[in-house]
């Protein structure tokens, strides 16, 4: 009946369950995030609870109901396995999830026993609870589950691991958890320029707690790497290898820490041997496409480049990179790696188009949009030689305020572009203006207005550049 449908719901909402924790499908692509799951639960067996509640959900949203209640099964022979002193407890994040996929199957009656199964259990666990308990594991489950679901999750993660270590300051998992989210919040406060909030402290915690864990040993020698620790860093990845010499996501990061020390063949070795154990990878492509890049790129810039071997190295990284966006459309970044490797290639009209794609999109956030314009204006620059369409772009991104690795690229590239034209003589009062824009955008007052002298100087009658002027000297 209508009544108890509507109760049902109220109930569900109070769960603590992925479907009650907002995660977005438009913030990841469904396919690589359920191969993630899959090779992670194949090469990890103690999360393997946390794995398949979380690929259930997955299941769900890709609208295989049937499919997400065998993997809540394959959850509960885990927690009979694993805990099976306190399965109630362990159990309340996978009942939720089954009442949830029920009830979207219309199978109400067994929505509500499932609903009855976690109030219940709250009740027995703590006096207070009505189906929501603050126990750390849920806290700690939701965390790993927000890491999953990318950049976006990442602050929120941090703080679901900081709830869980308030009650188990010493539990390993937490520790790992936390200092996980802090090393990709630190990667992300790197991008966009923001205040970096050190984990290192964080990762040596963590590895104390969790001495045989190789995937904190690998962040641990990217952290040291990035702060020019690297032969300290080698050395953790070098223990690592002995450890799990097969565990591919120790091995990507492996891979990642000898891509950055510019051994790229040492590199392209491990990625592979990790691709061999899990094809789908899409971390795995990506990472392959720009080292297989950056190989075309060293031998062009050679005396006399082999061109066949240029040629081969462009067609594997267009491949790998391919791959990538066909699997992850929100994957940006990569969309501006592949395009720019069809430039190499010299198949500009198919860079043209995948630039135009990506610049015409309305989901991206200021920094991916900077990083956008800055790629399409380098495209411009150096591969159509076209100065003044480059200026254009690289003034798109420094036209969003929001400080980034992007925006700051472009500001240098739009100041290195017009100087050297004014320099040489060849700059008219248009370019000295823009100069003066590109002060202005970067908040230089003075050495805007000084630009929009000059140029009225040199075209009295333009009135854009005096009202540019008398804007700029009111606002002083």
């Amino acid at each position: 009946s209508a009544i108890s449908k509507n109760s049902l719901k109220t109930s569900l909402l109070q769960l603590e369950c992925h479907f009650t924790w907002t995660l977005l499908k438009e913030h990841v692509g469904l396919e690589a995030l359920e191969e993630t799951i899959v090779d992670h639960i194949k090469f990890v067996t103690e999360f393997n609870i946390v794995d398949y509640n979380m690929l259930s959900y997955v299941c769900h949203l890709k609208n295989s109901n049937e499919e997400a209640l065998r993997n809540l099964r394959k959850a509960e022979e885990a927690i009979q396995k694993h805990h099976p002193g306190e399965i109630a407890r362990r159990s309340l994040v996978t009942w939720g999830s089954y009442a949830w996929v029920y009830y979207h199957m219309q199978r109400y009656e067994e929505a509500q026993t499932y609903v009855n199964k976690v109030e219940n259990s709250c009740k027995k666990l703590s006096s207070t609870a009505h189906g929501k308990i603050q126990l750390p594991e849920i806290y700690a489950e939701q965390g790993w589950a927000a890491l999953r679901f990318g950049n976006n999750y990442f602050e929120r993660a941090k703080n679901c691991f900081e709830n869980a270590l308030k009650s188990e300051p010493d539990n390993p998992d937490f520790n790992a958890g936390y200092a996980i989210a802090m090393y990709r919040l630190e990667n992300l406060a790197e991008r966009y320029c923001e205040e970096m909030r050190p984990c290192l402290e964080a990762l040596e915690r963590a590895l104390e707690l969790n001495p045989k864990n190789t995937t904190i040993m690998a962040l641990l020698a990217l952290q040291l790497q990035r702060l020019k620790r690297v032969n300290e860093g080698e050395r953790y990845i070098e223990e690592a290898l002995q450890i799990t010499p097969d565990f591919p996501v120790f091995l990507r990061y492996a891979a990642n820490f000898y891509r950055r020390k510019g051994e790229v063949d040492k590199a392209v070795k491990i990625f592979k041997k990790a691709l061999a154990l899990t094809p789908k990878s899409v971390f795995l492509h990506h990472q392959l496409g720009l080292c297989y890049k950056f190989k075309a790129l060293q031998l062009k810039r050679t005396r006399y480049p082999p061109q066949e071997e240029v040629e081969n190295l462009i067609q594997l990284a267009i491949f790998h990179l391919e791959t990538v966006i066909d699997k992850k459309p929100g994957f940006f970044s990569a969309h501006s790696d592949l395009a720019n490797t069809y430039a190499l290639g010299k198949r500009y009209e198919e860079a043209e188009e995948l630039f135009q794609e990506v610049l015409q999109r309305n989901d991206l956030s200021c920094g991916d949009k900077q990083e956008i314009y800055l790629n399409y204006g380098n495209f411009q620059r150096f591969h159509m030689n076209s100065g003044s369409k480059a200026i254009k772009y690289y003034i798109e991104g420094l036209k969003i305020e929001k400080d980034s690795f992007g925006r700051k690229k472009c500001r240098e590239a739009v100041e290195t572009l017009l100087k050297q034209k004014i320099k040489s003589g060849l700059g008219d009062a248009t370019d000295i203006a823009t100069l003066g824009l590109v002060h202005n955008l970067n908040g230089e007052k003075q050495k805007a207005i000084e630009c929009y002298e000059k140029a009225i100087a040199l075209d009295p009658n333009h009135e854009e550049y005096q009202n540019a002027l008398s804007e700029l000297q009111l606002s002083i």
